[in-house]
C-alpha cells in the first residue's frame, strides 16, 4: 500500500536524519528539522523557522527546486483529520501575498496533531 499512497500523492513521514544530508547547504547554523513528510519524490520539512518545500524535478531528480515558507508569512491554516470513508488527511497553508492556499495530502495515520503543533509553534512564538 505504501507505494500505491505514494503515486497517489498521499504524505508519508520522512526520517528527520536522512534530511540532514539531503538539507546539506539549505538549513542555517542552528537550524533543525523538527517534522518532515514525503509525497513521492517530494518533501516538506518544518524547522523552528520555517516550512521547506523540496520539489524533486525531471527524470533524474537532479534539479531540485526549495521554497522557504517563514512562518511570520503564513495568515492562517487548516489540518483536516482522516475519516472513516476519507482515508485523507489534508493540510492547507495560507501565506500572505498569494492568491490561494498551498495543499498537501497526507494518508491516514499521519502525525496531523504534530503538523499543527509545528505551525502553531512557528506561528505563535
Amino acid at each position: 500500500m505504501g507505494l500505491f499512497d505514494g503515486i497517489l500523492g498521499h504524505g508519508s513521514t520522512v526520517d528527520p536524519a536522512d534530511l540532514r544530508k539531503r538539507l546539506d547547504g539549505v538549513l542555517i547554523d542552528g537550524e533543525e528539522p523538527h517534522l518532515a513528510f514525503k509525497v513521492i519524490r517530494d518533501f516538506f520539512v518544518f524547522t523552528q523557522h520555517r516550512i521547506i518545500l523540496v520539489d524533486i524535478q525531471g527524470i533524474t531528480g537532479s534539479k531540485v527546486d526549495y521554497m522557504s515558507i517563514p512562518y511570520r508569512t503564513i495568515t492562517r491554516f487548516s489540518v483536516e483529520t482522516a475519516g472513516t470513508f476519507d482515508l485523507d488527511s489534508e493540510l492547507k497553508i495560507w501565506v500572505s501575498g498569494s492568491d490561494g492556499p498551498i495543499a498537501k495530502t497526507l494518508k491516514k495515520g499521519s502525525d496531523v496533531r504534530g503538523i499543527q503543533r509545528a505551525l502553531a509553534a512557528g506561528i505563535f512564538r
